[in-house]
């Protein structure tokens, strides 16, 4: 009778989730030691870890016209090197500071952040770790992680291996919005310094290392490569923070992907340029080292690489000195590296890199 109902070949006991890679109770278990890790005491947040999605009353104090900010974000491959290296706290810290910058750019003050965690294979400890960590990384900047996602996924990604991903809401008042609609000629841009590659360039880094691992052995400053090229993505919402709603700020940018060229004309308004001077630019160790080992070109270090430059600002030329020392009294030491003139959206470097 073997073979009918088409049962030749089968496991007697048949097939279960577990054998397919995916353990549902392992997962409840992991899910339900993550309620303590996102507890808030913002009373905003209406129902907590478990429920099928989060309930987050829009009351915002000293808002008269409340405009929600929206945006999501991925590590990039630095999670990569993260993970194999243990830096698990490290990249959460990306991850969250790279969203909240991609808000504040706005005048917006972060309030939520959803997550969401990919993996081959739920295990426990690591996944508890990730939670924990974006959690207080958003408790750092003034908002909460409210709830997520998190799938075991054994068919698209091997165990051990993890892809995050978040979304973050933040709000603005309407008469406060920062696009670069005032930008006009005569502003000055001034440089946020960054403390490094932040989370771009990581495919090529990555190159580097395979190619020439001798870089490992490299110091950069104080501190060894890898450690380096993990340090956290710098956020700038606390120096940002008082200088919020003044209105010598006429328009931010967040120096990711694309450098600083790609990312300063996505603010720019018709009828004007942007002139950056290269050579005032402090640019970190870091990326004279990479430059050196890849012999990569200085324009193209320039689009993949934000070479110093966090963030961009730019601001009125009466306003500017005042905004530096407030940016200075906040522990971050703005300076000027261009300004605006009259043009077509393009972003002109002159002068070289020192370095």
């Amino acid at each position: 009778m073997s073979g009918m109902n088409g049962m030749s070949g089968m496991d007697e006991h048949g097939h279960t989730y577990k054998d397919a890679g995916v353990d549902v109770r392992n997962a409840e278990r992991t899910k339900a030691r993550m309620g303590a890790l996102t507890a808030s005491e913002d009373n905003r947040i209406l129902n907590r870890s478990g429920a099928f999605a989060s309930l987050f009353l829009a009351s915002f104090d000293g808002i008269a016209n409340p405009v929600l900010v929206l945006k999501a974000e991925e590590p990039g491959s630095k999670q990569l090197l993260a993970f194999a290296h243990d830096r698990i706290q490290s990249v959460c810290q990306d991850l969250i500071h790279h969203l909240i910058n991609d808000i504040v750019v706005m005048g917006a003050k972060p309030e939520a952040v959803l997550d969401t965690i990919l993996c081959g294979r739920i295990e426990s400890g690591t996944v508890v770790r990730i939670v924990d960590y974006l959690a207080q990384a958003c408790r750092e900047n003034g908002c909460s992680l409210v709830g997520g996602e998190t799938s075991e996924q054994p068919g698209l990604l091997p165990a051990g291996r993890y892809m995050l991903n978040a979304s973050v809401v933040g709000v603005v008042d309407r008469d406060s919005i920062v696009d670069g609609s005032r930008i006009r000629p005569g502003d000055r841009v001034l440089a946020l310094p960054s403390n490094g590659l932040h989370t771009n360039g990581y495919s090529l880094v990555r190159k580097l290392m395979e190619e020439r691992p001798e870089i490992m052995e490299e110091k950069v400053g104080e501190l060894g490569f890898l450690d380096a090229i993990l340090l956290p993505h710098a956020c700038y919402y606390g120096p940002l923070r008082p200088v919020q709603g003044d209105s010598a700020v006429h328009g931010m940018a967040h120096i990711t992907g694309g450098g600083i060229e790609g990312n300063l004309k996505r603010i720019m308004p018709a009828g004007t340029c942007a002139r950056i001077d290269l050579s005032r630019i402090a640019i970190p160790p870091i990326f004279p080292l990479i430059r050196r080992y890849g012999r990569v070109p200085e324009a193209d270090m320039l689009q993949t690489f934000n070479m110093g430059v966090g963030l961009a600002m730019v601001v009125d030329p009466e306003g500017a000195e005042r905004l530096a020392a407030r940016l200075a009294e906040a522990g971050c030491h703005a300076y000027e590296i261009g300004e605006i003139a009259e043009g077509s959206r393009e972003v002109a470097f002159v002068n070289a890199l020192n370095g």
